[in-house]
C-alpha cells in the first residue's frame, strides 16, 4: 500500500485527462468550489484518504549489505580458505599477503559503492516546504506534504509548485519545466482546454507539474494529483520497479573462471597425493597446499578492481566521475549512445544568430555565448569595373532593384540573383562586415529595437572574465547581438554606462512606457524617447503571428510599404520557414513614431492595443542554441568506432532535426521530404529516421523490430518513450549508454546499460540514476569515456591472459614434475613448495597491474563494439592461455630433465624434498635452473600479452619495450629479486630448496629463446588463421564506411557541411 490507503484512490485522479477538462469540469470531477476551496474538514479527510503528499521512501543499500556483496563471491571464498591454510601450515608470508588481497579489494569495492542510492530523498528535496492555498474562503499557507487533491493552489514567481494541477486565471505566467522535459526555454501557460489526449506532457500548456519552477507571473490551479500520483511520482515507482544489480559479463566470467580453477586445483591436490600412493608427509602437503595456490591467481580480484579504479581517475582527470565500477566494463561495448540535445550535444545558451530586412534580406551574426563579440556579415553587390577589373561595392544598387519592385514576395537575395544578374552582369556577390560606417538605417532600427524592447542585462564577471546573461534567455541573446555591434541597452540609454561603447547617437535614449510580454498576447513592447532628435518611438517583439496583425506596413529600405496583414503574413511565410527549417526560434520586430496625439496623453493610462496598433514590420531575428563546436567531431569519432548516435530530446522535430544535422547524426541522405526530395529546402517530414515521441509511441514492439533502422531522432521525448527505445535497443542486442539531467531522464538512467548524469546542468534525482556523472556536461566526454571503457576492458583481458597462462605454466611444470623420483621411489618436486609461492608472488600481481596501465593503442577506436555477449575469456583467449600455459610449462620441466639427466648424471639422491646435501646439488641446481626459467618467461610474456595478436619481438616493437615503464621497471625488478632468491646464501639453499647456477643459464637463454620464437610463431598463425578481433555487423560498418568518407572529404581539402547561422 502507497500511503495506507487504496491504491486505486490516487490512481482515479492521475488517470484522469485534465488538460482535455475545463475549469468547470475539473472542479465537478474533484467536488470542490474555486470560489472557496476546500474546508478544512474535507481537506482532513482527504488527507486521510490519498495520504500525505511525498515520495514513497526506497531508501538505499544498506551498508552491512555492500560489504556482504563485497564478500559472498566465490573468488573471496577461495582466497579465504588459502588464508584458513596458510595458518594451519604457519605459512605466515603467504596468509599475510593474501588476507591483503582480500582487504584491499573489498575495501576499495566497498568505497565504491557505498554512495547509496539517494532517489527518494532527492525527489523530496525538490518539493516546496510551504504552499498558499484557499480553505474555508480563505488564504492560507499549508505545508506542501498537506496538499490533496481538490486545493486550489496559489502560485507565483519564484514558487515551486507543489502538487500536478490545473490552471486558472493566468496572468503572464510561465514555468521551468526543464526536469520533466528537457525543455531549455520556460513555458508559457494558457487556461483554454486541449482536445488531443495524447498530447506530450510539454504540450499540456493548461497543466502545471510537481516539482517544476514558477520564473514569471502569477495563476491560480486546482490540484489533481498529489504523492507517487503526480508526474515526478511516476518516475519515482519507475526508479524503484527497475533493478540494475544483475551480473556483467565480466562478473560472470569470473565466476565461472573462479569455479574452474577450485575444481582444477582440487583435482591437482588429489594428483600430489596419487603421486606419492596417499603416503601424505609434512613435505607432500605442503607441496600440495603449494600446488593449488599457484593454481588460483589470488591477486586477480585485486588487479581487476585496481584498474578499473586507475580507470576511474583517468576519467575523472577527463571530466567523467564514475559511480560504479562495473559502468567501465559496459562501456567498452557500447553500441547506442542516446543523446539529450540541449546542454549536450549544445552549449544551452540562446544565441541570435541570423536577422532577416524586407529590402537588404539575411545577415549572419558570429560568435556564441553571451560574449559580445563577433562580426555580422552580409552577402553585398559588388561592381566590377569592365575597364580596371576593380572591385566597387555598390551599396545602393539592391535597394533600387527593391523599389523598382516593391511587392515581390522575393527576398532581395533572390532578387539580386534574378534582375541584377539579368541587367547587369558586372555585378558579383561579396561577403561585407557591417559596422557604424556602412550600416543602414533599417538595419540601424533594428539594433535598437533589439537592445531598448528588452528586461535583460550581460555582464562580465570580475574575477574569472566570463560574461553572463540576466533575464529571459531569449532576451539575452537579443541584447548581445545588439552589444556585439556597440549598440547594447548601456551604450542607448541616457546614463547607461556605455562609455566607450556609445555610439554616435548614442546614450540619448530613455524609456517612456513599457508593456510587459504577456503570455496571452505573445509579445512586448516599450515607447522610447531620443532626446537628441526629439521623437518617441515604440518598438515591438514578440512571435510573428501576433506581431503581424499589429502591422499595417513594412519598411522596404526607405520606404514603407503599405499592407495588410494577411498579405504581409504570406510575404513572411517562406522566410519564417526557412530559419525554422534550421532549428531557429524567430522573433518578428515592428517600430512606429508616436504621433503629436499620442505624444502628449499618459503612456501608463493609454490603451495597449492602441499604444501596439498600426506598427512598421522592420524585420525577424532568428535564435537558437547552437551546437558544441566538439560535437560533430565527437559523433564522427563514434561512427569511426560502429557506435550509432541517436537524439532524444523534448524540443520540436524541425529544431532537432537541424541540430541533428550539423551535429552529424542525420546525414543528407537520412532527411527526405515526403516526395523524396533531399530535405535541403524543404520541411522535414516526421520520419522514418526522425520521429515525434507520439509516433513511435503508437507503435508496437512487432513494429519497431521490423523498421530498418531504428529512428535517429526522435522529438517531443516523455519518459516512457525513452525506456522504450532502451529495450528496442536491448531487443536488437545493443548495449545502450544514455544521457540525461532532469528527473524526467531518471528512468531511461536506470534501464539503460551505461547511465550518463550531467554535472552541471543534472537535478540530484538524475545524479542518483546514473552511473557516470559529466562534469563538463560535454558530449566529446562520452566519446573519452567509451575509449577508456575499451582501453580498461583489453588490459584486463591481457593480464587476466598473462596471471592464468602464468599460473597454468606453474601448474603443468609442477605436476609433470610428479613423475621424477629419487632412489627411495619418492617424488623429487621440481620446486619446493615456498619456491613455488615466491614464483606466484614474482611472476602475479606485479606485471598483471603493469599490463592493468597499459595505455590504449592508437587503433582502439577503429575496431567495432565488443559482442554484448562476449565475456572476458573468448575461445581465442582460452586458446592463448592454454599454449602460452603448456609452452612455458613444459620448457621449464624439460630444463629440470636436461640438466639433470641431459647434462649430468641423472642422479636424484634421496630426501631432497627436505634439506640441502652435496648429493643433492645437482637436483638444487635444476631446481634453480627451473625456477629462473618460470620467473622470466612469464615476465617476458607480461610483453607478449601487451599485443594479442601483433607481433611484440620485432625490431619496431624493441624500440617501445619502454614505453609501459611500469612493466618496464617491473621486469627487470622481478629479475633482480629472482637472482637474489637464487643467490642469498641461506635463503636460496634452506628456504626455498635451490641453489644458485652457472653454466646451467644457457640451457635457461635457449629455453626462453625457445619461447620466444614459439610466441611468434603462434601469433602470426593466428593473424593468417583466425578472423578478425572485432567482426562489425552490416550497420557498424555503415557508420564506419560514414566516419571514412567525412574524413577522406577533410583530407582533400572540403569543408564539412557548415553550421546553418
Amino acid at each position: 500500500m502507497l500511503f495506507g490507503h487504496k491504491k486505486t484512490a490516487t490512481d482515479t485522479h492521475a488517470t484522469k485527462l485534465y488538460h482535455c477538462m475545463d475549469v468547470a469540469q475539473t472542479e465537478s470531477d474533484l467536488d470542490v468550489d474555486a470560489s472557496t476551496g476546500l474546508s478544512t474538514s474535507e481537506a482532513e479527510r482527504r488527507l486521510t484518504v490519498h495520504g500525505p503528499n511525498q515520495m514513497r521512501g526506497g531508501g538505499g543499500p544498506n551498508a552491512f549489505k555492500i560489504l556482504f556483496r563485497q564478500v559472498a563471491n566465490l573468488m573471496t571464498v577461495i582466497l579465504v580458505a588459502a588464508v584458513i591454510v596458510a595458518f594451519v601450515t604457519k605459512d605466515w608470508i603467504e596468509a599475510g599477503v593474501v588476507i591483503g588481497v582480500i582487504v584491499l579489494n573489498t575495501t576499495i569495492g566497498f568505497m565504491q559503492e557505498f554512495k547509496a542510492e539517494k532517489t527518494m530523498d532527492a525527489l523530496r528535496k525538490m518539493s516546496s516546504p510551504t504552499s498558499r492555498v484557499l480553505r474555508n474562503g480563505h488564504q492560507i499557507v499549508v505545508a506542501t506534504m498537506d496538499l490533496v487533491p481538490g486545493d486550489v493552489l496559489y502560485l507565483e514567481t519564484g514558487d515551486v509548485v507543489g502538487a500536478d494541477c490545473r490552471l486558472f486565471d493566468i496572468f503572464n505566467y510561465e514555468t521551468d519545466e526543464a526536469l520533466l522535459t528537457g525543455e531549455a526555454l520556460p513555458v508559457a501557460k494558457e487556461e483554454p482546454i486541449l482536445s488531443d489526449p495524447e498530447m506530450p506532457l510539454g504540450d499540456r500548456i493548461n497543466l502545471s507539474f510537481a516539482s517544476t519552477t514558477v520564473t514569471k507571473g502569477r495563476s491560480k490551479a486546482i490540484v489533481y494529483g498529489t504523492g507517487m500520483s503526480t508526474e515526478v511520482g511516476k518516475i519515482a515507482k519507475k526508479l524503484m520497479e527497475n533493478n540494475k544489480n544483475k551480473k556483467t559479463p565480466l562478473q560472470k566470467s569470473m565466476d565461472r573462471m573462479a569455479w574452474i580453477l577450485l575444481i582444477l586445483a582440487i583435482v591437482s591436490v588429489l594428483i600430489v597425493f596419487g603421486a606419492n600412493k596417499f603416503n601424505i608427509k609434512t613435505e607432500v602437503l605442503m607441496y600440495a597446499i603449494g600446488l593449488a595456490i599457484a593454481t588460483i591467481p589470488e591477486g586477480l580480484v585485486a588487479v581487476v578492481t585496481l584498474t578499473m579504479s586507475l580507470g576511474v581517475s583517468a576519467l575523472a582527470k577527463k571530466r567523467a566521475l564514475v559511480r560504479q565500477l562495473v559502468a567501465l566494463e559496459s562501456l567498452g561495448s557500447v553500441t547506442n549512445i542516446c543523446s539529450d540535445k540541449t546542454g549536450t550535444q549544445t552549449q544551452a545558451k540562446m544565441v541570435l544568430v541570423r536577422a532577416w530586412l524586407p529590402d537588404e534580406g539575411f545577415f549572419r551574426i558570429a560568435g556564441l555565448g553571451f560574449e559580445p563579440t563577433g562580426d555580422v556579415t552580409k552577402k553585398q553587390k559588388v561592381e566590377i569595373d569592365p575597364t580596371s577589373g576593380e572591385l566597387h561595392v555598390n551599396f545602393t544598387a539592391a535597394s533600387k532593384v527593391k523599389q523598382d519592385n516593391p511587392d515581390s514576395n522575393t527576398s532581395i537575395v533572390d532578387d539580386e540573383k534574378c534582375s541584377l544578374a539579368s541587367k547587369r552582369s558586372s555585378y558579383v556577390e561579396e561577403t561585407v562586415v557591417v559596422h557604424s560606417d556602412n550600416m543602414s538605417a533599417c538595419f540601424r532600427r533594428l539594433t535598437e529595437a533589439a537592445a531598448l524592447c528588452n528586461m535583460s542585462e550581460i555582464k562580465q564577471d570580475e574575477q574569472s572574465g566570463e560574461w553572463f546573461g540576466i533575464g529571459d534567455p531569449t532576451e539575452v541573446a537579443l541584447q548581445v547581438f545588439a552589444g556585439k555591434l556597440s549598440m547594447g541597452k548601456p551604450s542607448l540609454i541616457a546614463g547607461g554606462g556605455g562609455g566607450k561603447e556609445a555610439m554616435d547617437g548614442g546614450g540619448q535614449w530613455r524609456i517612456l512606457s513599457e508593456y510587459p510580454f504577456d503570455s496571452g498576447i505573445k509579445r512586448m513592447s516599450v515607447v522610447a524617447a531620443n532626446e537628441s532628435t526629439g521623437e518617441k518611438i515604440i518598438f515591438l517583439k514578440g512571435a510573428t503571428e501576433r506581431v503581424v496583425p499589429c502591422c499595417s506596413g513594412r519598411q522596404d529600405g526607405p520606404i514603407v510599404v503599405d499592407s495588410v496583414p494577411d498579405e504581409l503574413q504570406t510575404y513572411l511565410d517562406p522566410r519564417i520557414e526557412e530559419m525554422g527549417r534550421d532549428g531557429l526560434r524567430v522573433l518578428s520586430i515592428a517600430y512606429r513614431h508616436l504621433t503629436c496625439d499620442e505624444g502628449s496623453v499618459d503612456l501608463s493610462k493609454a490603451d495597449r492595443e492602441q499604444i501596439e496598433a498600426n506598427m512598421v514590420f522592420l524585420g525577424l531575428v532568428g535564435i537558437y542554441d547552437p551546437p558544441r563546436p566538439e560535437s560533430l567531431p565527437s559523433v564522427m569519432e563514434c561512427y569511426r568506432a560502429g557506435i550509432q548516435v541517436t537524439m532524444l530530446t523534448g524540443d520540436h522535430p524541425e529544431t532537432a532535426a537541424a541540430i541533428a544535422r550539423q551535429v552529424g547524426i542525420l546525414q543528407d541522405e537520412d532527411c527526405e521530404t515526403a516526395n523524396g526530395n533531399d530535405c535541403t529546402g524543404h520541411a522535414v517530414s516526421v520520419g522514418p529516421l526522425v520521429m515525434t515521441a507520439r509516433e513511435f509511441d503508437r507503435m508496437s514492439d512487432e513494429e519497431i523490430d521490423a523498421l530498418p533502422e531504428l529512428p535517429h531522432v526522435i522529438a517531443r521525448c516523455s519518459p516512457d518513450t525513452k525506456v522504450k527505445m532502451i529495450e528496442s535497443m536491448h531487443r536488437r542486442n545493443g548495449i545502450v549508454a544514455m544521457t540525461g539531467d532532469g528527473v524526467n531522464d531518471s528512468p531511461s538512467l536506470k534501464f539503460a546499460d551505461v547511465g550518463i548524469a550531467m554535472g552541471q546542468s543534472g537535478s540530484d534525482v538524475a545524479k542518483q540514476a546514473s552511473e557516470i556523472i559529466l562534469t563538463d556536461d560535454n558530449f566529446a566526454t562520452i566519446v573519452r569515456a567509451i575509449r577508456e571503457g575499451r582501453r580498461v576492458f583489453s588490459n584486463i583481458q591481457r593480464f587476466c591472459s598473462l596471471l592464468i597462462a602464468g599460473n597454468a605454466g606453474e601448474l603443468i611444470c609442477l605436476l609433470v614434475g610428479l613423475a621424477f623420483r629419487d632412489k627411495l621411489g619418492e617424488t623429487v618436486f621440481p620446486l619446493s613448495p615456498v619456491a613455488i609461492l615466491v614464483n606466484n608472488l614474482l611472476t602475479g600481481t606485479p606485471p598483471a597491474m603493469a599490463l592493468g596501465a597499459e595505455k590504449a593503442w592508437p587503433t582502439i577506436m577503429d575496431e567495432p563494439p565488443r559482442a554484448p555477449t562476449s565475456g572476458l575469456f573468448t575461445w581465442e583467449v582460452l586458446a592463448d592461455i592454454l599454449f602460452y600455459g603448456f609452452s612455458i610449462g613444459l620448457l621449464a620441466i624439460a630444463d629440470f630433465w636436461v640438466i639433470i639427466s641431459g647434462f649430468g648424471s641423472g642422479d636424484m639422491a634421496q630426501h631432497c624434498n627436505k634439506d640441502y646435501t652435496d648429493e643433492c646439488d645437482l637436483v638444487f641446481r635444476a631446481r634453480g635452473a627451473v625456477f629462473a626459467t618460470l620467473t622470466i618467461a612469464i615476465l617476458l610474456h607480461a610483453y607478449n600479452c601487451r599485443r594479442i595478436r601483433g607481433p611484440m619481438w620485432s625490431i619496431a616493437m624493441l624500440r617501445r619495450v619502454h614505453e609501459n615503464k611500469i612493466l618496464f621497471y617491473g621486469f627487470f625488478s622481478g629479475l633482480a629479486l629472482c637472482l637474489l632468491c637464487m643467490y642469498v646464501p641461506g635463503l636460496n639453499t634452506k628456504v626455498l630448496k635451490m641453489k644458485g647456477i652457472g653454466w646451467e643459464w644457457g640451457v635457461v637463454l635457449v629455453t626462453l629463446l625457445v619461447f620466444l620464437v614459439l610466441s611468434e610463431v603462434y601469433k602470426f598463425a593466428k593473424r593468417r588463421l583466425l578472423k578478425p578481433l572485432s567482426v562489425a555487423t552490416d550497420e557498424q560498418e555503415r557508420l564506419q564506411r560514414m566516419w571514412t568518407e567525412t574524413t577522406t572529404l577533410a583530407s582533400v581539402g572540403d569543408n564539412l557541411k557548415p553550421a546553418k547561422g
